[in-house]
């Protein structure tokens, strides 16, 4: 009885703040609903989550186990590790060919905590930022528990769903603009920008004085053409990116920004509050997983294969018409032949074919009902498997 009336008393108090009250993110709960099938004894394809099924290279999990048998797991610079961040920075001139100090690389808890800091060290709230659908849903989220506006931009096919400067200045002339944000190779379109629009963009960005951010997550994941950084384009751009995808490095956390020269101090002074530091194992493993690269190479070349059996299985099966996958893992299929309620295709298709999909009102609230994420980071033989159990289920 007295638990019950202290409850009632604290549960006013206890009310969500509003900056809470984000929608999920679905692929998750597809994850969840998996799990439950499993659990009951099915046998579910995994094509829901933009996860590799490969581990880390054995480069990281070496140097990782090496750590734990002679080395302090502390924490370390807020910025980093010295030696990962001159990596990084390493990398930047042996893939691009671009020089980038070691001063402006930031390690961060994955590319989630290099979005946070980031957006936090550009936008006040209120601030309108830009961002292209279909397009990765905690970029909406993200800012809007900030305190920030999503503007979401419609990218169409016209453009092979990149943003334009055209696009992007005619948004800034309803309303000003402190923001934009876009990906290549994207999420979940696998559609990448070519170095001149990814240039056209940056200088129209910057003309009207509006902050580039570039999520290059999946670099290192591309086969129409090399991915080209915006890092190379301007000194300005705020890039990140991570090792969970190239490097299958997911749940080690572990990612990195390329930032101004004047954001670095406030992007430390935040990172020392917010997280003290990134995880030292993990940026020990992150280190040395550059040192993988041919096992990457060979994992990346699963990814094309299972690309192709997708792009030639699924229109067989009856899903003929899908977005350009340039890159990542991804393929935006449309569905509108079939139903007008992407998330009801995507239960019905785990329930009875024990298949997960993401359904595209995730990444598009508005057109996304016609559209299914497939990602194709798991072997061949399941992509196999997947194209025959859909095209058994849409018949």
């Amino acid at each position: 009885m007295r638990d019950a009336i202290l409850r009632n008393r604290l549960e006013p108090w206890l009310t969500p703040s509003r900056r809470s009250d984000v929608p999920p993110f679905m692929v998750m709960d597809v994850m969840a609903a998996a799990a439950r099938i499993e659990a009951a004894g099915g046998h579910v394809i995994h094509m829901e989550v933009g996860q590799p099924a490969a581990p880390a290279p054995k480069t990281a999990i070496a140097a990782a186990h090496r750590a734990l048998d002679t080395a302090r797991i502390d924490y370390t610079s807020a910025l980093g590790i010295p030696s990962l961040r001159e990596r990084i920075a390493r990398h930047y001139l042996d893939a691009y060919g671009c020089a980038v100090s070691p001063e402006r690389i930031v390690v961060t808890t994955g590319s989630s905590g290099g979005f946070i800091l980031g957006f936090l060290a550009l936008f006040e709230p209120g601030d309108r930022v830009a961002v292209t659908v279909p397009g990765y849903p905690p970029y909406r989220h993200i800012l809007t528990a900030l305190g920030c506006e999503p503007v979401p931009i419609e990218t169409t096919s016209e453009t092979r769903h990149a943003l334009t400067g055209e696009a992007l200045l005619a948004e800034h002339r309803k309303a000003p603009l402190k923001g934009v944000l876009v990906a290549s190779p994207a999420n979940p379109t696998g559609t990448m920008m070519s170095r001149e629009a990814l240039s056209s963009l940056i200088e129209a960005a910057e003309g009207a004085g509006i902050r580039f951010i570039s999520d290059e997550i999946y670099h290192g994941l591309d086969y129409a053409f090399p991915a080209v950084t915006a890092a190379a384009l301007s000194d300005h751009a705020l890039i990140i990116n991570s090792f969970s995808k190239y490097f299958c490095m997911t749940g080690w956390r572990v990612g990195w920004m390329v930032v101004p020269d004047v954001l670095v101090r406030p992007v430390e002074r935040l990172q020392q509050n917010l997280s003290i530091s990134v995880p030292s194992l993990s940026q020990i493993a992150a280190e040395a997983a550059f040192d993988g690269a041919a096992e990457m190479e060979e994992i990346k070349h699963g990814y094309q294969e299972n690309r192709r059996i997708l792009i030639e299985g699924l229109p067989k099966a009856g899903l003929s018409k899908f977005l350009p996958a340039d890159g990542a893992f991804y393929l935006y299929a449309d569905v509108s032949d079939f139903t007008s309620d992407s998330f009801e295709f995507a239960k019905q298709m785990l329930e009875q074919a024990h298949v997960a999909a993401t359904p595209g009102i995730d990444f598009d609230p508005v057109h996304g009902h016609s559209f299914i994420r497939f990602s194709y980071a798991r072997s061949a033989d399941e992509m196999r498997e997947a194209v025959d159990r859909i095209a058994h289920w849409l018949k």
